[in-house]
Order: C-alpha cells, then structure tokens, then sequence
C-alpha cells in the first residue's frame, strides 16, 4: 500500500504540472492492488450480480487474482460482453445497464485506482460529478454563493452522451496523455467488448457501458475537453469589466438625498428613500459589463450570464457545434434551454434555481439578498411520492412490506424521509408547513395503513400502539428488546426539517484529494482470505474461498426456516462473508452442509 500511494502522489504532481504518464502498464502486475480493489468494492450490491457469465464475487480465491495477472503480463486478457438490461429512468424512459463480470470488475476497478490520481489534477475545478471528494451538494453551493447577479440561465443536457462517446475520440485523448500503449489497448478493449441482450451479442460502436466502474472516470475524461473549451473560450470571450456602471436614477436620488439632509429637510430625506427603494445602485444593462459562469456535473451542465439574451443564444449555439464537431455530441434541444432567472426557474440536479428580484421591499435585508440565487424543492417530487404511494388518488399500504417485522417497516419509511430531506436541505421551501411537511403525511398515512394491514387493526391503534415523543416531538417508534444486547430502536419522524444553507457535509472541504490519506492496512476481509483457514472446519493449508451473501437481512429475517450451521456463523458474526475451504463451500452451495463446528 505504500508503494501505491507513493505512486499516486508522483500521478497527482504530474498531472497539476500537465506531463504525460509513461510505463503506466506495469503496475496492473501488483497484487496488492487486486487485494485492495476486491476490499473496496466486494460490497457492494451489484458484486453479486451476474454478467454475461454466472460469475460473481461468491467464491473468490487468490489464485483467481494470480491468473489475471498472468493473462494482463502476457496481455491476453481477454475482456468479457457486459450483460445488458434495462432500468427505468425517473421521466419514464428507460436507460441501458451493463453489468461486467467480476473478473472485469476487478480489473476496471485497479485501473482506475492507477489513473484516478493522474486525471483528479487535470479536471476543472467546476466539475463535480463522479469525482471523490465531491457532489451535488457541493456544485450547488458554489452556484448559490458565486453566480450572484446572473440574468439568464443557459441549462445544457446532451442527448446519450454515455452511450454517443466516441471510441477515437477518447482513445485519442487517453493516448495523449498516457504514454503507453498497453494501457490504452487494455482500455480500448473494455469499450469494443460488446454486450449480451436477451442472449445475443451486439457490438459497442460508441458509449462506455453504464454500469462499468471505469465508465465515470472515462466520461469525465471525455467530457473534460467541453469543460476547457468552456473555461478556455467561452469565459474570457463573455467576461468584462470590473463592476457594473452606476445607475443615473439611483444616483441622481442619491445626490437629492444627500442635499435633503444638510437643509435637515426630514419629509423630503423620508419621500426621497421611499423613491430610492425602487431602484438598484448599478446599471441592470451595463452593455460593458459581462459574466459567464459554467458547472457540470456528470453529463449535465448549468451556465450563468449576465449580458442580453442575443449574447446567451450565441453562447448555446458555440457549445453546440463545439459538441458535435469536437466530441460528436448533440446538445438536447427540449432540454437545452435559455431560462430568465428572475422571472423563471432553471432545473438543475433535482432543485429549482432562480435569482431574487426585490427592488421594491422596505427593508435593507431584503433589498441586500437582491440577486442572490435562491434553490427551491420542485413540486413535482411531492407529486412523484404521492402518486408512488397512492392508488386511484388515494394513500394506500405497502403491500411488499407487509410480511416485514415492524421495526424494519418503520425503518423503512423512516429512511426514505431521512434521505429526501438530506438531499433537499438546501432549498428555501424545506422547512416545517412546506413541500416536505406534506411528504412527511403521505409517508406517515402510508406507513400506519401498512403496519395496520399487517395487525389487522385500526389506524388509530397503529398510534396508540407506536406513538412516542423525542426532543419535544411527536413521532412512531418501536423498541426491539434484545436479550443481553442493546435494544434496537426504530423511530418515523423526529426531523426539523430546518433549511441548511450549506447542505450535507459540503463545508470546509479540501478540493484536494489525497491518496495517501487511505488506510495503509488491509481490509478486514481481505486479512482474512489471506489467512488462509476455513471459519468453518478450521482447515489450514488448503486453497481458501469467500463466501458471500447479498444481505444479511437474507439469512437473518425473523419466520424463516431455521439457520444452516454456515448462516448461524455469519449472523452471529454480523458478517456478510464467510471463509471456507472448497468442501464446505460446495457443500454450502449443494445445501449439504452438516454443521461441522469450527
């Protein structure tokens, strides 16, 4: 691990400084680096689905990590067709899903722990997704805070971009930064190997697979070139002029007021600051005064411009041919929009953004947040969680939730809330009696009607049975006595809903990533793969597999028949792994497993 981040950190140097890489190839040769992509990513969900082939991370040896080694040395490794399915998109459409095996997965994974550090130093800083260390909550706070006085929003979206990125086009790119031909040819392989559909194979003739773990690295490579003809081109060339001309109606009040108060006139200092209300001090159309600013986050973007409209047209018209003769790109034309900010509202990454025009309020608070971008939670979320919980115009139960103990439904819920309210946070119209107060009741009516259903008893008894208070507030809980162990508690509700400005976690944050910040030691799994012996027999000195399960929820769900002595070891253990010699993982796998003690 100290080689890698010693390798990472002289990556990152070359990459502020703008050299290329060389002889970049050769680290794939590292076990380690296997050891820690497979401790990283063996989590998560999709580790155990499977690609083209039925292979998954159940079974993982070290000998598997050796023989792709082998094959990267002698560069005959051969990449495998994702398996491609199908996800529904939130607009109704659907997006197409590759999922790689896991051989594939492992080798995406160390690639991109090799280049990540290199490219982190070459991105804009006005890029935010898919980027560690950063986020949405992030890119919308630096719009709120540094796109004061914007006139008019420019929203960009470009039309499949995942699935339109040129082949040629990205290798060039790559090549013109990596020195190193293997490298490039391995990566080459990943996007020309195709994928299987409802058992037939198709060629990829563009695109990077969604779903691949190098594909975000890759789109931001790609994408990379549109942020530096933004910041390169378009900025200078719409960016001018110190500050803003005074305003002659301002001005010329400013000069009566200030008469007025030497003649110690105070009716006229009174009508002269009502009359001075009504205007702004600078010129709202200074035509030597320009500013543009850009932010983008995966394949959307968001400009903001202060000059005329005419000026705005010219600047969607250039991104537009920059697109499609650069990066052979189309910009979305129903999406790709030229939004007033004052009178309208820009989209952008879930929220709703526009800028505050009150020349006309009395006090000077108001009269200082003039201009200011202000971010607001769109109604349609509450009509999309309305209709996702109602039937026929009604609130209705869960019915897949009904066979759940009530600590897992309450949970449930409860995390939907948690998770809606951490994302939309940052909006003025969050707080208590607004937009997520009423999402609040739709979860709340939906989760009694559930639990209800399940005791086959009224929803006033649902309340009677769970209703609690915590911190002064009225929320439903249930209390899960453990013998010997802490009880476990589930509570619906509980939330201020207050408004914070900032958002989650988006303060103080280091735009540098540093690599060599990462835990020097092995991961916990991976300490016990290397160990060598079977958590089940305690056999030693024979080849060693990793058991997986998806969940622990899987063998842990109360009314299930009773636990294989192989389960009993992973709950008790609370693990979602479990060490075994190849017998007893066939065995596991046949349902053969006769309970031999460790």
């Amino acid at each position: 691990m100290q080689k890698a981040n010693v390798l990472a950190n002289i990556y990152q140097k070359r990459g502020k400084e703008g050299l290329p890489l060389e002889r970049v190839y050769r680290h794939l040769f590292d076990p380690e680096r296997f050891l820690q992509a497979y401790g990283k990513i063996y989590r998560n969900q999709g580790a155990m689905t499977p690609g083209a082939t039925a292979e998954t991370v159940d079974g993982m040896k070290i000998q598997d990590i050796h023989d792709i080694i082998a094959q990267l040395r002698t560069e005959r490794y051969l990449w495998t067709p994702a398996r491609r399915t199908e996800i529904p998109k939130a607009n109704g459409k659907k997006r197409p899903l590759g999922m790689p095996i896991w051989s594939d997965k492992l080798v995406q994974e160390v690639t991109r722990t090799i280049l990540e550090p290199y490219y982190e130093r070459r991105f804009s800083d006005l890029s935010f997704g898919f980027r560690p260390g950063r986020g949405c909550h992030m890119a919308l706070n630096h719009i709120r805070k540094k796109w004061t006085g914007t006139v008019w929003f420019i929203e960009g979206d470009i039309k499949g971009c995942f699935d339109n990125i040129d082949h040629t086009i990205l290798l060039d790119i790559i090549r013109r930064d990596i020195h190193d031909g293997r490298i490039v040819a391995l990566i080459g392989g990943m996007l020309k190997a195709g994928y299987m559909e409802e058992g037939r194979y198709f060629d990829s003739l563009s695109g990077t697979p969604q779903g691949g773990i190098l594909s975000p690295l890759l789109a931001n490579i790609y994408l990379n070139e549109l942020d530096k003809f933004v910041e390169d081109t378009l900025i200078p060339a719409y960016t001018r002029g110190e500050t803003r001309k005074a305003n002659p109606a301002y001005t010329r009040i400013e000069r009566l007021l200030k008469k007025a108060r030497q003649d110690l006139d105070f009716d006229e200092i009174r009508r002269l600051k009502r009359e001075r209300r009504k205007y702004v001090c600078h010129a709202p159309c200074d035509p030597d005064y320009r500013r543009l600013r850009y932010v983008r986050y995966a394949d959307d973007f968001l400009l903001g411009f202060v000059g005329p409209k005419s000026e705005a047209e010219d600047i969607r018209r250039q991104l537009g041919e920059f697109l499609e003769q650069r990066l052979k790109l189309t910009l979305s034309p129903e999406k790709t929009l030229i939004t007033h900010a004052a009178d309208e509202k820009a989209k952008f990454l879930g929220y709703e953004m526009s800028v505050i025009r009150a020349e006309n309020q009395l006090t000077d608070d108001v009269r200082r947040a003039n201009g200011k971008i202000i971010l607001r939670m769109p109604h349609t979320v509450v009509s999309r969680y309305r209709s996702r919980f109602s039937k026929k115009g009604k609130i209705v139960h869960r019915t897949d939730l009904i066979d759940e103990n009530d600590h897992t439904i309450i949970s449930r819920y409860q995390s939907i809330l948690r998770g809606l309210y951490n994302y939309y946070c940052m909006a003025v119209n969050v707080g208590n009696r607004n937009r997520m107060f009423y999402i609040k009741w739709i979860l709340e009516t939906s989760l009694t009607k559930t639990l209800a259903r399940k005791f086959k008893c009224s929803v006033s008894g649902i309340y009677f049975r769970y209703r609690a208070t915590v911190l002064d507030r009225r929320v439903l809980q249930v209390v899960l006595e453990r013998p010997d162990k802490e009880s476990l508690v589930a509570t619906f509700g509980g939330i201020a809903f207050e408004r914070i400005p900032d958002g989650m976690g988006v303060a103080d944050i280091d735009l540098t990533y540093e690599w060599n910040k990462l835990a020097n030691k092995r991961s916990e799994v991976v300490q016990r793969l290397l160990a060598g012996k079977c958590e089940l027999c305690g056999i030693k000195g024979e080849p060693i597999q990793a058991h997986h399960i998806r969940k622990l929820a899987d063998i842990d769900r109360p009314g299930r028949r009773p636990k294989a002595g192989w389960e009993k070891v992973m709950a008790a253990r609370r693990r979602k792994t479990l060490m075994a010699c190849a017998d007893c993982h066939r065995a596991i796998h046949g349902g053969l497993y006769d309970g031999m003690t460790f």
